[in-house]
């Protein structure tokens, strides 16, 4: 004789607790270190600055027991972990560069980490179930398109390091792209879910892979001549590989058809060669990836020489945190915070970083398995994608496996537009765990309130 019975799975909240005062600590020692390198004493603002880390990080973790309470208990501590370690690089290389903590870039930094943390507990107190995104899949696919072409408005778009992708209002900047992705993520998985069984289709076997009719091919057209367009007109190669990618990567998971992946390859590779071939800015940036250290590439720009040689001087084991020089590289606490943390953490401590963000990508993935619905399953799977796909285009472009696209690390960089952005994505992430990981109904449990219900109503 066997007995079945159900068990209530844990909810993880005290993990996440304990691995979230666990972040904390490290990115306070992570600044105590900093001040006893550069000025040989503890800085003075240690408690003040480390009990408001860890008040905003605690507040969303209340949230999160409030209205996510089987939310995924690991992807907390990893974003407010990456995004410490943000904060600390930036407050160094504003000591590198003679910037006081009153007007220096990592106060503007944390006053954004603490609008993107609020911004993102709103999101799962108003996001009580995330497939009520798909009613507005269209919408969002307008807003997307719309956000993604708001740069080139006369008057409110911003040429800054040869592309045009930031729209200035006053001494306001703002990246719209970065919020682009989530609403076309949003669009993508609600498009997907309807229209996958006919992109399944079977056409022609080429090669040993089937594909596609000729007839479904016209949504991958569409995204590659949008995505085209914004390389052309903007001059965006990131955002133009990031946009491509995250659709043919959704797309496969819906179909599960390596032909689509073929495709859109295929595309990629024929629309960048075109690009290459017309465009300056692109062969610009070939000539940088393939002859950094010609003379050619030099009078150009010499910023991922100096990023290279920053990494080369750091070696296995690093120079120190506040015992390098990441200043010498332009930008080191926005596009090159990867080389700024090689230099002074080593390759342990940049591999340690990425595989943080393996972490994260790997919880968004097994969130995206577990999800019961295929909106929350390509959702999920989008969103992931996405921070992967992100997180390569900018190690890889630091390091010379790719050329160099534009694009910062997620909540290592500095600026506010992505911090907003990637908090927000990591809500949704969270809110499609807590709906995968929340145990069902037991029906045994409702069958007998059911009857118990009807004895009270047959008593006289």
């Amino acid at each position: 004789m066997s007995v079945v019975s159900s068990v209530a799975p844990r909810s993880g909240r005290t993990t996440e607790l304990v691995l979230t005062l666990d972040a904390v600590a490290i990115v306070g020692l992570a600044y105590v270190n900093l001040g006893l390198a550069t000025t040989g004493s503890v800085p003075p603002g240690l408690a003040a600055l480390g009990l408001g880390y860890l008040g905003v990080a605690l507040a969303f973790h209340v949230v999160l027991r409030w209205r996510a309470s089987y939310a995924d208990p690991l992807i907390l501590p990893i974003v407010t972990l990456l995004n410490g370690l943000g904060l600390v690089m930036i407050h160094r290389v504003d000591i590198a560069e003679g910037r006081d903590i009153s007007d220096g870039v990592a106060l503007r930094q944390l006053m954004w980490s603490t609008l993107a943390v609020a911004i993102a507990a709103a999101v799962l107190v108003v996001v009580r179930d995330h497939r009520l995104l798909r009613r507005y899949t269209f919408l969002a696919g307008a807003v997307g398109f719309a956000l993604l072409l708001l740069p080139l408005v006369p008057g409110i778009g911003n040429q800054q390091f040869g592309a045009r992708i930031w729209i200035r209002v006053g001494s306001f900047s703002f990246q719209p792209g970065e919020i682009a992705k989530l609403a076309l993520a949003v669009f993508f998985a609600g498009y997907l879910v309807q229209t996958r069984d006919a992109l399944s289709v079977a056409g022609r076997k080429v090669l040993g892979m089937t594909f596609p009719r000729a007839r479904d091919l016209l949504p991958i057209l569409i995204a590659w001549l949008a995505s085209l367009g914004v390389l052309v007109f903007e001059k965006d190669l990131g955002s133009s590989l990031l946009f491509f990618g995250l659709f043919v990567a959704m797309l496969y998971v819906a179909t599960e058809r390596v032909s689509w992946i073929a495709i859109g390859l295929g595309l990629f590779g024929a629309g960048a060669y075109v690009a290459y071939l017309i465009f300056g800015h692109v062969q610009t940036r070939v000539l940088l990836w393939l002859h950094t250290f010609s003379p050619e590439a030099l009078d150009t720009s010499d910023q991922l020489a100096k990023g290279l040689m920053g990494m080369a001087a750091g070696g296995m084991f690093g120079t120190g945190l506040g015992r390098g020089r990441p200043d010498l590289t332009y930008l080191a606490e926005s596009d090159f915070i990867i080389p700024s943390f090689g230099e002074e953490l080593g390759m342990i401590g940049l591999f340690a970083i990425l595989v943080l963000y393996a972490l994260l990508v790997e919880r968004g993935l097994r969130t995206s398995l577990g999800t019961r619905d295929g909106f929350g399953k390509l959702l999920a799977a989008g969103l992931s994608f996405s921070l992967a796909l992100q997180c390569f285009v900018v190690v890889g472009g630091v390091t010379r496996v790719i050329p160099l696209t534009g694009l910062t690390a997620p909540f290592l960089s500095s600026g506010g537009s992505s911090l907003l952005a990637n908090w927000t994505l990591v809500a949704i992430l969270l809110r499609i765990s807590d709906h995968a990981r929340r145990p069902l109904p037991d029906p045994a449990a409702g069958s007998a309130v059911a009857e118990a219900r009807t004895e009270v109503v047959k008593l006289p």
